[in-house]
């Protein structure tokens, strides 16, 4: 049983690592523990521990029902999941469906068999306690941080995750996604459902960022949920539309209360709470420990009222992470909080004001000392880096604890109170610092000056001695000495701490003549009275010295390990005989007492040794940390041990009394209370200080047995088996460790423990502060204090002789005479042959034969043991190097040492050797490795192909190049081989690198234009060119080029093109195309490119043609005119031009592209202008206005007309040339040609007639609409058509497109037949399933009424006379065809008689209206001109 205790503390970055019963049990993760803690509004107590996870408590739940209100759950980052019966203590299940670690943990509030974890992966899986069934979910690929089940429905859980996510899952549906609220932009810490059902409870409507808004009532059923996140907001979410209603922005708070660490960085946690029966109150953590309590119902900026305000100090001093509340039996309602200062708080709800505080430790508890001075004042060193002092005589407050932080940067190993001044404190650190403390004021502590290089392990008050003694005779003073782990005690001047500490190994050398070096000491202890001062040593010797000239009294040599504690029996109150008992401790498990009464009052002339001692208290089953005799009794000691136990010994009577076994792990430090005569404290591994009293204890001695795990484990397997029946074992308690043999073990703690320390503090980010294990050397002390690194031992190579020499001592004696009489005697024992039987481990101390004879046997003893490496090795020291090799080749177990000795063994067998060790490598896929050797052997050849492979082509290449000529076709095929793989895997450029190094520059630029974008296009052209690919380099130039004008990139692509000088009648082309746009786009019918460069020549720049304008650019820019010669001649552009290919002309085509094939034909007819080829010229131009034409753009067909003729005359091409065309030669092409540019120019003027008919106002575009620009439009009317419309009126042309009509006409109705057939065969119009009056019934009808008129046959019929018709018309009608002839003859007719049209031609298109206008819409369009 146990009195009070200081638990460890809670684990930090846990959304829910605590939470308290409505029984009023608190259960708090700590490291990988879970502690219980009973709690009442006035005071706690620690009740126990649930021991069984590995890792650290990462989620502790308890069960809110009352039946099962014992019942919790805990989570681990080890990955599993445990029910606990916090009543016995036990372990109930264990599940682990976790692969990666927890991160929160809950018990649903609605089901009492529902608990729901997640984990860093972002699976969600839900435990049923009743049936022990399993449920995955994987709702969202992110990492969890928290999540809570709604208290209303068990279906719903929120979950929150690491990038400021919050999901609100149905696990019914198996995890399907209700809500993804979205709002936080960092870390979900914590989130909280409203404790009441509905979202009426809020007054305001709409959303908020400075925290004023809510929700209006008469929303639909749900309930609201608040979160907390990194990003330093609340806010409050509805969950039945989704989205949030409120944000509540932290109070931005200046830090109160006492003054804290500046070294610890701080951080963020917002934690929130929503109380029970609290619909609009809500609880959250503040910056820097402030708890507030928000009134989500009141308006105003602040909502917010602070808890611990009635008082200085009552809040915390770091960031909180949990909080929980509960109702208690009185009725009061209380909150407990945890947080980053190592402090459990519990706050009355209602006065917001604290009721009390449990300190915990974060770390292991290296030292205790209650002081001699101040009653029940209790200092405590601990490995988190504070001293704390306890007030344990406190009748207001029973945890009244202050801490200490200022001048100690790591581990306090060491604390030492003054034996006479008040309050004064020293202390020892783990990297070396000494220093003194004033506990009763604020100042920081004295330092010395004199550091230690390594952990100090023991601090004592002492009289002085030389040279701080002289001169100080007659005073009452005192020396601090410090023992630390390099084996040296310093003797410190507490007035003067700034001065030289002196070791007081001198003046023991000067004083007792000591030559030798002497053995490191690791503790000492002065006698109450300060006569004399016992120093233990590294060796088990324990030397006593007299003050104050540390003359040697005698040396103690029973020990034979590390000394690890002395303590003197205290001289007050007890028989003179006792006042000389000195308890020792060591690495071995028994305690010493020895009585040295007669050696203090009589010294003898020379130093005693002493061997025997006067008590033995035998029953630890480890290594002795701690002794401390009873200050109230005659004779009474406690000893605490590795074995997790502590015990107190009657000594006289050598007899125990009472064993404590409240830890769960080694004890580091025991002392007894000065207050109370049954009170003992202890601390330890576990983190937690202990105070029991020794009357109430169950057991009498330790338990037995080498291990205190095994114990422990077996304890733990009968409770589980009594509370679960059948379930299966759980998992070992996390106790002490075992008891080591080997000075080495002895002077180190494990890995381990040092990591947990740092660990344990924190669960999903690192801790604040980091401790780093220190080496240990032989000099260091055990103590077992800070922990330091524990080395393992290695396999012997002589195991069977090694063996020999752990005999009884009887027999390793006769082995000593044996020996003596094998080398000595002429008659050796008979049956003794040494390194042979029972007598193998002479051999190393006999003859080389015997030698040889204890290898064979160690030998066959390791091929047994399967230690064929150790085989190895005793076959090289015995010389048979060969056969050592052989061994290794076929065990696979070569090195690159046995490698390394091979060729002592001649070049035959290292090359074997080499090329057995090559297959190991590769086998292992060291692969560079492998080829490395290979060279050393000469194999070029093989170790470049092992290196292709297996795909190393780069250290291949290198490796090629290095040794063999530049011209080895190897190279060449390691090259293309590469790049082949580089190629297929995406990696272009490299690939390329490889085709050049190979010399194939076209695959180079082929490869580097496969990924067909404008700067690799040109990177393959300039590569080919320069590569003398020139037909290449063109064709990838000319691509590239066409990409770059696609985007309106003019200056690119002409800059592409003029590194290619064949390539000039292209640039020609795109000179022409850029020049083209930018006057279609000055005329407005071309919307401006975006991201567009352009020359500055590509404007008309005042020109009135726009084939003047190319021409001069060509001259001035590209050098072309009539007179140039070679490849820059005009017929050689026009025959590389002619090459250039365009697509069947479509509507679907872009209208940039259309330009781009347009242009083509332009640059033609340009072309063929200098060359006065006026055939090709108007067929160049014909096709540039075809494409145009057929693109569907009227305004820029007519722009593009107006441009090239602007007179609207194709014979005029130029008047600033003289260029009249001779139709003749292209008369089809000329006549269509100039059909088009009327066809642009009659709906010029039927528009200018329609504006002056009709009113200024019917002006849509940007001409003037006042009346003097009527009336210039009405003169511009009245001056008649400025063209010769006869062009339009062509009557084989109207035939023409009369007879094509007709042929479309008849088709469509062919295709309306068959398809109403089809139907009507496919039963689609069968009248049991057609209902009246349908479309299906109404086309059946329209198809027989039809077939009275005319049939299929008879349609077939008129479509053969048509295409008859439409064969025998001329090739050059069909062609070249000229616009619709019907349309111009009725927009001809309906100008104005002002526009001066001719009645000739009135008549003739009223004739072709009348002869060829058949169709409805015109004879409808025509009855006003033909009646």
């Amino acid at each position: 049983m146990r009195e009070r205790s200081l638990p460890a503390s809670p684990n930090w970055y846990s959304s829910r690592c605590s939470d308290v019963s409505s029984s009023g049990l608190l259960g708090v993760g700590a490291k990988n523990v879970i502690y219980l803690i009973e709690v009442s509004a006035a005071s706690c107590r620690v009740t126990g521990e649930l021991v069984g996870h590995r890792d650290l408590v990462s989620g502790f739940s308890f069960c809110q029902h009352p039946e099962q209100s014992h019942i919790c759950v805990s989570s681990s980052t080890d990955g599993s999941v445990r029910f606990w019966d916090s009543n016995n203590k036990t372990l109930i299940r264990k599940n682990a469906p976790h692969q990666s670690p927890i991160s929160a943990v809950h018990w649903s509030p609605a089901d009492k068999n529902l608990v729901v974890s997640g984990d860093e992966k972002g699976v969600v899986v839900c435990h049923w306690f009743h049936t022990d069934d399993t449920a995955i979910f994987f709702p969202e690929p992110r990492t969890i941080f928290c999540l809570t089940c709604s208290p209303h429905s068990w279906k719903s859980v929120a979950v929150g995750y690491k990038d400021g996510m919050i999901v609100l899952i149905d696990i019914s549906k198996k995890g399907e996604v209700i809500h993804r609220l979205r709002g936080h932009d960092n870390e979900i810490h914590s989130l909280a459902w409203s404790p009441l059902i509905g979202e009426d409870t809020l007054y305001t409507t709409s959303e908020d960022h400075d925290a004023t808004n809510g929700v209006s009532a008469g929303e639909e059923s749900g309930c609201f949920l608040a979160s907390g996140s990194k990003d330093q907001t609340v806010r409050i979410w509805s969950t039945a539309k989704g989205k949030g209603v409120m944000t509540l922005k932290l109070p931005f708070l200046k830090r109160r209360g006492s003054a804290v660490d500046p070294g610890v960085k701080e951080r963020i946690w917002l934690n929130v709470h929503w109380p029970k029966g609290r619909a609009t109150q809500l609880v959250s953590s503040c910056f820097s420990g402030e708890l507030a309590m928000w009134d989500l119902a009141k308006t105003g900026k602040q909502k917010w009222s602070l808890f611990g305000t009635s008082s200085e100090g009552q809040n915390h001093s770091r960031i909180v992470f949990n909080m929980s509340s509960v109702q208690l039996q009185d009725g009061r309602e209380i909150l407990i909080s945890t947080s980053m200062d190592r402090e459990i708080k519990c706050w009355d709800m209602d006065s917001l004001s604290c009721c009390w505080t449990l300190p915990t430790l974060g770390g292991h508890v290296y030292t205790l000392s209650f002081s001699p001075v101040g009653v029940g004042c209790l200092a405590l060193g601990v490995g988190d880096n504070l001293i704390r002092v306890w007030n344990t005589l406190s009748t207001q407050n029973q945890y009244d604890v202050r801490s200490f932080w200022q001048g100690i940067k790591s581990k306090v190993t060491a604390l030492s109170w003054h034996p006479k001044k008040e309050g004064s404190l020293a202390f020892g650190t783990d990297d070396g610092k000494v220093g003194i403390y004033d506990v009763f004021s604020n100042k920081p502590p004295q330092i010395s000056s004199s550091y230690h290089r390594k952990t100090v392990y023991t601090l004592a008050w002492g009289p002085p001695v030389p040279p701080l003694s002289f001169g100080a005779e007659g005073k009452q003073s005192y020396s601090l000495y410090s023992c630390a782990g390099e084996g040296i005690i310093l003797q410190h001047e507490p007035a003067r701490l700034n001065g030289e500490a002196s070791d007081i190994d001198k003046l023991i050398r000067d004083t007792n003549n000591i030559q030798h070096k002497l053995s490191p000491h690791t503790d000492l202890s002065w006698k109450p009275d300060g006569k004399v001062v016992a120093i233990g040593n590294e060796d088990g010797s324990i030397d006593v010295y007299q003050a104050p000239s540390l003359l040697l009294l005698c040396s103690i040599q029973q020990h034979h390990k590390i000394i690890n504690t002395l303590r003197w029996h205290h001289d007050h109150g007890a028989a003179p005989e006792l006042h000389c008992l000195l308890a020792s401790g060591s690495s071995n498990a028994i305690v010493y007492i020895h009585d040295l009464r007669s050696v203090i009052e009589n010294p003898p002339e020379s130093p005693a040794v002493l061997t025997e001692p006067y008590r033995r208290l035998c029953g630890h089953t480890a290594k002795i940390t701690s002794v401390a005799w009873s200050p109230h009794h005659s004779g009474r000691l406690v000893t605490a041990s590795y074995d997790g136990t502590a015990q107190v010994w009657d000594v006289l009577e050598e007899a125990a009394v009472s064993n404590y076994r409240g830890h769960t792990g080694y004890l580091l430090c025991v002392d007894w209370s000065p207050a109370d005569p049954d009170v003992i404290w202890t601390g330890g591994k576990d983190f937690t200080v202990q105070e029991w009293k020794v009357s109430q204890q169950e057991f009498t001695k330790p338990p037995k047995g080498k291990k205190m795990v095994m114990m422990q484990e077996k304890k733990q397997k009968k409770k589980n088996k009594m509370a679960s029946g059948s379930v299966g074992p759980a998992e070992p308690k996390i106790n002490g460790e075992p008891a080591t043999e080997g000075k080495q073990a002895e002077q180190a703690l494990s890995e381990e423990d040092e990591e947990e320390e740092v660990r344990s503090t924190n669960s999903l980010e690192s801790p604040a502060v980091i401790e780093v294990p220190r080496k240990s050397t032989p000099a260091a002390k055990l103590k077992d204090k800070p922990d330091l690194m524990k080395k393992k031992k290695p396999r012997s190579m002589l195991p069977l002789s090694t063996s020999m020499d752990h005999r009884p001592k009887e027999e390793l004696l006769q082995d000593c005479l044996t020996l003596a009489s094998v080398k000595h005697s002429s008659a050796p024992p008979a049956g003794c042959v040494p390194g042979q039987g029972d007598y193998i481990h002479l051999g190393l101390f006999h003859d080389r034969e015997a030698l040889h004879r204890m290898f064979e046997a160690e030998e066959e003893s390791h091929v047994e043991a399967g230690h064929y490496d150790s085989v190895v090795y005793l076959r090289l020291w015995s010389g048979d190097l060969q056969g050592a090799l052989q061994l290794a080749t076929e065990r696979g177990e070569l090195s690159d040492h046995l490698l390394s000795i091979a060729p002592m063994a001649g070049f035959e067998v290292w090359s074997r050797t080499v090329e057995a060790f090559v297959k190991q490598l590769c086998l292992q896929e060291q692969f560079l490795k492998a080829a490395s050797h290979l060279l050393s052997i000469n194999k070029l050849y093989e170790a470049v192909d092992l290196l292709r492979s297996n795909k190393l082509y780069r250290e291949a290449i290198a490796l090629v190049k290095a040794r063999l000529p530049a011209d080895q076709p190897l190279l060449k095929d390691l090259y293309t081989c590469w790049a082949a793989v580089l190629e297929k895997d995406g990696h272009l450029s490299a690939a390329a690198k490889c085709y050049l190094g190979a010399g194939c520059s076209f695959d180079a630029a082929k490869v580097i234009a496969r990924k067909n974008d404008a700067p690799s296009l040109r990177t393959a052209a300039d590569l080919a060119r320069i590569s003398g690919e020139e037909v290449l380099g063109q064709t990838l130039a000319l691509r590239c080029a066409k990409d770059l004008a696609a985007a309106q990139d003019w200056v690119g692509a002409q800059e592409v093109l003029s590194s290619q000088s064949p390539l000039l009648a292209h640039r020609l082309h795109l000179c022409v195309a850029e020049l083209l746009a930018a006057a279609l786009e000055d005329s407005g019918v071309l919307a401006p490119a975006s991201c567009v460069s352009t020359h500055p020549w590509a404007n008309l720049n005042g020109y009135n043609t726009f084939q003047d304008r190319a021409r001069d650019i060509w001259e001035e820019e590209f050098n072309v005119c009539l007179n140039s010669a070679g490849d820059r001649s005009i017929s050689a552009l026009l025959e590389e031009l002619k090459s250039v290919e365009t697509p069947a002309r479509s509507a679907s085509i872009p209208l940039r592209q259309v330009l781009l094939y347009s242009s083509v034909h332009l640059t033609r007819s340009l072309l063929s202008w200098l060359l006065s080829d006026d055939r090709r010229l108007l067929t160049e131009l014909w096709q540039a206005a075809a494409w145009i034409g057929d693109s569907g753009h009227f305004e820029v067909s007519a722009t593009f007309c107006r441009l090239l003729f602007p007179e609207g005359d194709v014979r005029i091409f130029s008047r600033k040339h003289s260029t009249t065309l001779h139709l003749s030669e292209a008369e089809a092409e000329a006549g269509s040609l100039q059909a088009v540019v009327c066809y642009h120019r009659l709906y010029e003027c039927w528009w200018r007639d329609s504006v002056v008919q009709n009113g200024p106002s019917f002006c849509i575009n940007d001409e003037p609409n006042d009346q003097a620009g009527a009336a210039e439009l009405k003169e511009r009317c009245s001056q008649g058509l400025d063209f010769e419309p006869s062009a339009l009126l062509s009557e084989p042309h109207a035939a023409c497109q009369a007879t094509q009509r007709s042929v479309r006409e008849t088709q469509e109705r062919l295709s309306t037949m068959v398809l109403q057939h089809s139907r009507v065969q496919d039963g689609r119009t069968d009248s049991g399933n057609q209902q009246e009056g349908s479309p299906s019934q109404t086309a059946t009808s329209d198809v027989e009424q039809g077939s009275e008129e005319e049939t299929f046959l008879s349609l077939s019929s008129k479509m053969s006379k048509l295409q008859q018709t439409l064969e025998n018309i001329p090739n050059t009608i069909k062609m070249f065809p000229r616009p619709d002839v019907v349309e111009c003859c009725l927009v001809l007719l309906h100008l104005d008689k002002s526009s001066s049209v001719s009645d000739v031609l009135r008549q003739q298109a009223k004739d072709l209206l009348q002869k060829y206008g058949t169709s409805l819409p015109v004879l409808k369009a025509s009855r006003g001109f033909l009646t």
